[in-house]
């Protein structure tokens, strides 16, 4: 492929001299900010480290994304990595995105438990050899991977996802399986129906997608069935390391059923798990249960105790019981209790419910028909477990586990030759999971009324619209294969790994040097005086704020984890979690974005695992991936699914884009790939059809109106990730990028135009005739700004810079600049403050110290959150609210995530604030 040209930095001397005065008055950026091709560091050594302390701890393996400056490296690029002490650890890599000149620009790295190391450092070089290697070979009908510590048989066709994990020539488990229960008809009362139907996974496909030498990835497709009905369709990755002696499961799950609104019979399910059977080899009182609890706690048992008997069989027997330990044989202990081992009871099945973020409870009993008995609870439980024996048995563990509630975990049977276990991501005691809309219309049957209605609760109401057909959910599993039942310790640390995921990260100097994500668009947080540091104070308010409200509000649920709260309702000291369009924020104006900054320039754990749970949650619930509305998101409401305005801006891909690359996750790179013809969408769905003064406009596939700022600003963002991938679609992806940009900027107002005619087969605009001032608040608030950086970087595209420098100088602007410029005023505006980084990346590249001066003045004196905010929560407990906790009633989502942007982008383009504003 043949580069792209691209311009100089600056042009003519004119534009120099007005640089120079700019770097004057607002200070140097810093290096790794540079400007444009040419000026970023080489590649080098980079240091990598874990996001929390522990290291790997007992996790199969972690794989990180690292980014690298344009032209450090080409595509064949080899890396090696060594420890702390110098010591080559092997690591496997493959390219995660390019450049357009064809050098590497995202590149993962996997590593094993081979070397458990604080931190690594990568560099170019030949990889070390790895003592063991993952292989993986296509045998008998099956894919066979072998770790060389375990072997996993996956299975091609039929229920069994996984048909076998064996260590050595011990089968540890077998048959893994999806369930899922469905109830079709549920009471409106407290207690649904106890009948329902039992489905299990049926394999449609399975792909090897990496095959070793550290890593290996297969991926397997398919519906849950029972009898002709095929349902429910789910995605399954499982990954594997090199010496591992566990594997890790990604799980998703795609809701395609049918739950009619005032109607109590479809689709609901009752539960839904992840099935496999452990085969039990040894002596019931060998054989143990261990289920986590809060923290790293246990309930560590046997299936026949031998402790608090009322007959001692001795320190020795009862302490390696409780360890987990093999018992010495039973006729050196005390016969008198040897002799009545017939008569003790042997407690086959264990059940773990978490049904909400509060408590857990433990029961047992010794099988089938027979009664339960308490066996504990507590507050939060972790979602790990064991069971076998001592000659090894499963333990497992689900991610998330109190957090997307109502989860369980269940063991039957570990009295008989075969115990089950079942990891349920949604517990079958819980209420059926209840999809349907939660309100009946209330006479919207127009378009005029539900405008109206829009006026008084903000929620676009449409009917039909408010449904979950076709939203997902992705969960994440570890299950390790062991010899022996593990010691306390042991399973701590896999307590560890399941509650928070072991990863690797590149530190944040090496994403500024590397210009990803929009070349100087952040930078390193500077306390270095009074002005950054209080900027600095407040992102750090707001941020912990909702990481408080999370906890205080219970933002937490299967459906709901991940997600935050639109807007407050200081009346109630509630969020408004039952109005209309202000409850759920599904992305609205850009939280994803801003937490994603905070974390590049800070490489902060706790703001990573913040942004990651609302990826997963963002991309999945909040975005169709089936049926006619498929790469469409849904606005803000009650229901991530209920609000009728079906957008490209929620499905936006650029709030996908940093987990993907940060971790090379192949679902979230499954989400991207998706969105490339998302262009399609819009020939189902007219976004404006409720608003559209042309009543006679029909969707053209040749004639699309489509806006410049939140509808291209998705469907760009999605191209762009596809070109840089290399995916399959990226050279028709890279077409669709470089025309839209230049027939945009060949608009008689380029971006003020606001929309165009759009053609799907050409990938282009059509060229409007004559000039139209058309500018929305919201253009710019879905990462516009932050991908025009992006490619007006990556393309060296003059006119299109043009075109966007003049509506970011001019949405700021006063009414008359505005008249002067285009004729007429841009008419009533809102949201300047978060448009204060344009201000801001338009004086960065034009050396326009009036527009910096500007950006600083409506990032403080404007609208959003001023100098003059409380900055600060207020104690608030009963009467008053459910449960004691805080409240900041002037904090809303759209202007935190405005203000984080905005701060994050105007630091890192400007430089000091006040200096700006006193330099007059």
């Amino acid at each position: 492929m043949s580069p792209i040209p691209r311009r100089a930095i600056l042009k003519a001397a004119a534009v120099a001299g007005a640089a120079t005065q700019f770097g004057r008055v607002l200070g140097s950026a810093p290096a790794a900010a540079a400007d444009g091709p040419g000026k970023r560091a080489a590649g080098g050594p980079v240091e990598l480290t874990w996001l929390e302390d522990g290291g790997l701890g007992a996790a199969p393996g972690s794989t990180v994304g690292v980014p690298w400056p344009k032209g450090a490296y080409g595509a064949d690029q080899e890396f090696t990595l060594t420890d702390g002490g110098g010591k080559a650890v092997p690591v496997q890599t493959w390219p995660l995105a390019y450049w357009p000149d064809g050098s590497l620009k995202w590149t993962a790295h996997a590593v094993g438990p081979q070397s458990d190391a604080g931190k690594y450092t990568l560099k170019a070089g030949a990889p070390a050899a790895p003592a063991k290697t993952v292989t993986v070979a296509r045998k008998g009908g099956a894919v066979e991977v072998d770790t060389g510590v375990i072997t996993a048989r996956i299975g091609t066709s039929g229920a069994a996802l996984v048909t076998s994990v064996r260590r050595g020539t011990t089968e540890i488990a077998k048959d893994g399986r999806l369930v899922l229960l469905r109830q079709g008809e549920i009471e409106d009362g407290d207690q649904g129906t106890e009948k329902y139907e039992r489905f299990e996974s049926t394999i449609a496909e399975v792909k090897v997608e990496q095959d070793g030498p550290l890593r290996a990835v297969v991926r397997i497709d398919g519906k849950h069935r029972r009898g002709s009905r095929s349902w429910l369709p789910f995605s399954v990755r499982l990954y594997f390391y090199a010496g591992a002696e566990s594997f890790r499961m990604v799980h998703t799950i795609t809701y395609d059923g049918k739950q009619e609104p005032g109607k109590p019979s479809g689709d609901f399910i009752r539960g839904l798990g992840v099935r496999f059977t452990v085969p039990m080899r040894d002596e019931t009182y060998d054989r143990h249960i261990r289920l986590g609890g809060d923290g790293t706690g246990l309930l560590r048992e046997a299936v026949k105790g031998v402790t608090g008997l009322r007959r001692d069989p001795g320190a020795v027997v009862q302490a390696a019981q409780f360890e987990g330990k093999k018992l010495p044989d039973p006729a050196t202990w005390d016969q008198r209790v040897t002799s009545r081992l017939h008569l003790i009871p042997e407690w086959g099945d264990y059940t773990l419910s978490q049904l909400s973020a509060d408590g857990f409870t433990v029961r047992k009993r010794t099988k089938e028909g027979h009664g339960w008995i308490a066996a504990g609870g507590g507050h939060r439980a972790s979602g790990f477990g064991y069971v076998g024996g001592a000659s090894g048995g499963l333990a497992f563990g689900l991610r998330s586990f109190w957090e997307k509630h109502p989860a369980g975990l269940d063991v039957r049977g570990a009295a008989t030759e075969e115990a089950e276990v079942t990891l349920w991501l949604w517990s079958p005691e819980a209420r059926p999971m209840d999809l349907r809309f939660y309100h009946d219309g209330m006479g919207q049957d127009t378009y005029e009324k539900q405008l109206d209605g829009l006026e008084i609760t903000y929620e676009d109401y449409e009917p039909e619209f408010g449904t979950p057909y076709g939203i997902a959910r992705t969960s994440e599993l570890l299950f390790w294969a062991h010899d022996t039942t593990p010691a306390a310790e042991a399973l701590a640390r896999q307590v560890e790994a399941v509650r928070t995921l072991p990863q690797l990260t590149a530190p944040p100097r090496q994403f500024i040097a590397a210009g990803v994500f929009g070349p100087g668009l952040y930078a390193e947080p500077d306390r270095s005086t009074p002005a950054r540091a209080e900027i600095e104070d407040h992102l750090d308010f707001l941020f912990g704020y909702y990481k408080d409200q999370v906890e205080q509000r219970r933002w937490y649920g299967f459906w709901d984890y991940g997600d935050v709260m639109h807007s407050y309702d200081a009346a109630r000291h509630q969020w408004r979690y039952d109005v209309g369009g202000y409850a759920w924020d599904n992305s609205e104006l850009s939280p994803d974005l801003w937490l994603w900054y905070a974390y590049l320039r800070s490489g902060r754990a706790d703001i990573f695992r913040f942004a990651e749970a609302m990826t997963r949650h963002t991309g999945e619930v909040d975005v169709y991936h089936l049926g006619k509305w498929a790469g469409l998101g849904t606005r803000h409401g009650v229901q991530h699914y209920a609000d009728s305005a079906k957008q490209q801006r929620i499905a936006n891909t650029t709030y996908r884009r940093f987990y993907y690359f940060l971790t090379a996750d192949e679902r979230v790179g499954d989400l991207m790939h998706a969105n490339v013809d998302s262009d399609e969408t819009f020939l189902v769905l007219d976004p404006q059809r409720k608003v559209r003064p042309d009543p006679d406009y029909k969707p053209d596939r040749h004639a699309l109106s489509i806006g410049f700022g939140t509808d291209w600003s998705g469907l760009v963002s999605a191209w762009l990730t596809e070109w840089e991938r290399r995916g399959p679609k990226w050279e028709k992806a890279r077409s669709r990028v470089l025309s839209t940009m230049a027939t945009i900027a060949a608009q008689p107002n380029g971006f003020v135009q606001g929309s165009g005619l759009y053609d799907l087969d050409t990938g282009k605009f059509a060229i409007a005739a004559k000039p139209v001032v058309s500018v929305s608040h919201l253009s710019a608030v879905f990462g516009l700004n932050e991908l025009c950086a992006e490619l007006i970087d990556l393309t060296g595209d003059e006119e299109f810079e043009k075109a966007y420098l003049d509506y970011c100088r001019y949405f700021n602007a006063t009414k008359a600049e505005q008249k002067a410029r285009y004729g007429t005023d841009f008419g009533s505006l809102n949201l300047f403050q978060g448009h204060s980084r344009l201000d801001a990346y338009a004086a960065r590249r034009t050396g326009d110290d009036k527009l910096a001066r500007r950006a600083w003045e409506k990032f403080l004196r404007s609208d959003g959150y001023t100098e003059n905010a409380p900055w600060k929560a207020v104690k608030t407990s009963g009467p008053v609210t459910l449960v004691p906790g805080s409240e900041a009633a002037w904090v809303s989502t759209n202007d935190t995530a405005l203000y984080g942007l905005a701060a994050i982008e105007n630091l890192a383009l400007l430089g000091e604030p006040r200096r700006v504003l006193t330099a007059r």
